[in-house]
């Protein structure tokens, strides 16, 4: 008689049976058993786990059905910067591009091309083989903690396959909702007479989100990955990383290709303008990426962008309809935007109503008209905009367009400030779409992310008169939010608890919230790296501004006009008494010498005593600038570890002081 497993044991032995034949389906095609067989070797994992609820692991395969609640998604930050891709439409950027690399590094450059898939970037982390965290890009810093969501896609691997990885490594993908299945979707909710779903990025985005992890596991998506992340690389290009991910059960689109140069390159571009619709889920162009690790690195990145790709975008498709009418948008800036209202038509699967015009510049040069034929295309397949009118068939008593120039919204006079193309309503603190717009971008997600305070709530409480700016929302009680139409008294009590936990958000978000024009997420954490307080960013002179790093002379001068405001002061002031964090705790490295004043240095390779973030921070300590490519005026080269030898050979060819770990470090000492 064969002896009874423990439920230990029996757990083990199934996890491993199902990921085995996962695995094999996913990934190989291969189906090793019936449905009927692997469903019930999952139901028998799931009843075990069920009666033994302490030995089901996180990653267990029964996790792939969902179900799991999450109320809230945590924010968490990304051990690499999530970047996003310059864009290019011509072959003419793209040859300029690959000048500009080969200039930087002097040789030849092998380059990898992708599909560049319409989905939503996700950050997949893994701890000693094991999936630990799923993440949304978010502002490419920090992102959403969508873990339980994530272990519903098939396409992801719980447990890596095969052996040679390191112990913490992370992998990048695009998620996306197969075209097939956003059909079949869209066709039951039009059965069931819901509203339709626009396109399957927006589904895609939205199912990630689903707070019941069971109505992920329901959509199922896919995901393709794309790119590999560690320290120290266990890989020399690009290409190697696909190879070895792909054989540890990630799924890799087979579509990607190396090329030898920029005419394979335009090759790969071309066989697949049209190739690209046999694919099961939507793509717009084609990621260029330098296939050497050493050479990226070498070639470093802007703040936002690598320096090492680019995306090409094919052409839009275009269609052609009449234009009805303009309508006037005020923004949360003041800027007016015109909308064309459009007789409706058939764009990339979706109708199109509306469309950009961008500005009164924009009306003039396309010379547009009401009751025109105008050419509508989509921006990045995203955005329609007008691109140009069918005068053959304008009406003969057709009339130019005369932008307005007073506000449609509160009646002030419109003002259009020197070098810019938009015009603007000057009255920000009393025209009422633009105070509407403040609050939402004050509430949002990137900014103080207040839940359950959404556009319908701040417009309950605008047209109440309980609010006319942020401050107003911290003295809101219980009784005004209960009173409002279809509130009750729960989701006021967790607006307040929400407003209470938004006084943790770190300076820069508050910053950013404030709305301040031209002040974007990025130059607000510039500014709070630089000038750490309130106080400090109040004093700041126009000269003090321009000095930071990405301050312009148009960004330096709407944060001097913000504060000579004496409406914005007294709104500051209460949100302070408030107790909003107005004070960084990430500043700017405290200078504690001029050791290295007028110096610059690269960094690259592993280091013992240090991380590469810490020796960075070193060097600006002590007065020195850290670049990201080596020229003939680089001062020194920090050359640690397993360090990419085409920068090395690069830096003894041109003359460049290489210095050891140690050898910096005694730099510093003397």
């Amino acid at each position: 008689m064969a002896a009874v497993k423990e439920p230990a044991q029996q757990i083990a032995e199934l996890t491993a049976r199902i990921n085995h034949l996962n695995y094999q389906y996913y990934q190989n095609s291969v189906s090793e058993v019936s449905d009927i067989e692997f469903d019930g070797l999952l139901k028998q994992l799931q009843e075990i786990e069920e009666q033994f609820p302490e030995l089901r692991q996180p990653n267990s395969p029964t996790q792939r059905v969902g179900g799991t609640i999450t109320k809230s998604f945590k924010t968490v930050h990304h051990k690499w910067p999530m970047l996003s891709l310059s864009n290019t439409y011509s072959e003419e950027e793209l040859r300029e591009f690959d000048a500009r690399v080969r200039k930087a590094i002097g040789e030849e450059v092998e380059y990898v091309c992708e599909q560049k898939f319409d989905g939503v970037a996700i950050s997949l982390t893994y701890e000693n083989g094991e999936f630990v965290q799923g993440a949304t890009r978010g502002d490419g810093s920090r992102g959403d903690e969508i873990t339980a969501n994530v272990r519903t896609i098939h396409d992801v691997p719980l447990q890596v396959h095969g052996e040679g990885f390191p112990d913490l490594f992370e992998v990048r993908g695009e998620v996306f909702l197969p075209l097939q299945v956003f059909e079949q979707l869209n066709a039951e909710r039009e059965e069931a007479g819901e509203q339709l779903l626009a396109n399957p990025r927006n589904a895609a985005s939205g199912t990630l989100k689903q707070q019941d992890s069971a109505i992920v596991a329901s959509r199922k998506l896919g995901c393709f990955s794309y790119s590999f992340h560690a320290s120290p690389n266990p890989f020399d290009t690009h290409a190697e990383s696909l190879q070895a991910v792909q054989a540890w059960g990630f799924k890799v689109s087979d579509t990607w290709r190396k090329c030898q140069s920029i005419e394979a390159v335009l090759a790969y571009i071309n066989e697949w303008e049209s190739k690209r619709f046999e694919l099961p889920i939507a793509t717009d162009g084609v990621v260029v990426k330098v296939n050497s690790f050493a050479l990226q690195e070498e070639l470093g990145a802007t703040a936002k962008s690598p320096r090492w790709a680019i995306a090409y975008k094919y052409a839009s498709m275009s269609a052609a309809t009449q234009l009805l009418g303009i309508k006037y948008q005020v923004g949360r800036t003041g800027a007016v935007t015109p909308v064309a209202l459009l007789a409706p038509v058939l764009l990339a699967g979706t109708v199109v109503k509306r469309a950009s015009v961008h500005n009164a510049n924009e009306i003039e040069r396309l010379d547009l008209r009401l009751g025109d034929t105008v050419f509508v295309e989509k921006g990045g397949e995203i955005i329609p905009k007008i691109t140009g009118v069918d005068f053959s068939k304008r009406p003969a008593d057709s009339q130019p367009i005369l932008y307005p120039t007073a506000c449609p919204a509160c009646g002030t006079p419109l003002i259009r400030a020197d070098g810019e193309a938009h015009f603007y309503c000057p009255n920000d603190e009393g025209c009422p779409p633009q105070i509407k717009a403040k609050l939402e971008h004050f509430i949002s997600r990137k900014a103080l992310n207040i839940d359950g305070l959404g556009p319908e709530t701040i417009e309950q409480l605008y047209k109440q008169g309980l609010v006319r700016n942020a401050a107003d929302l911290y003295d809101l009680t219980f009784e005004q939010l209960a009173s409002l139409e279809r509130m009750g008294e729960k989701s006021a009590t967790n607006i307040l608890n929400s407003l209470e936990k938004s006084k943790e958000a770190p300076y820069d978000r508050v910053l950013f919230g404030l709305g301040i024009r031209l002040v974007g997420s990025t130059v607000a954490k510039k500014l709070t790296e630089q000038l750490p307080d309130l106080e400090a960013l109040r004093g700041a002179t126009h000269e003090e501004l321009l000095a930071i790093h990405e301050i312009g002379g148009r960004i330096a001068m709407s944060i001097l006009d913000y504060f000579q405001n004496p409406e914005h002061v007294q709104v500051l002031e209460r949100l302070k008494a408030a107790g909003l964090k107005f004070r960084s705790e990430n500043t700017a490295p405290a200078m504690e010498s001029e050791k290295l004043a007028g110096s610059t240095f690269v960094i690259s390779g592993v280091f013992q005593s240090m991380s590469r973030d810490e020796l960075q921070q070193l060097i600006i300590s002590h007065g020195g600038k850290v670049v990201s490519s080596i020229s003939a005026k680089l001062s020194f080269l920090v050359a640690g570890d397993k360090m990419g030898p085409a920068k090395l050979e690069k830096a003894n060819k041109l003359g460049v002081r290489i210095l050891s770990e140690d050898e910096f470090l005694e730099m510093i000492r003397a």
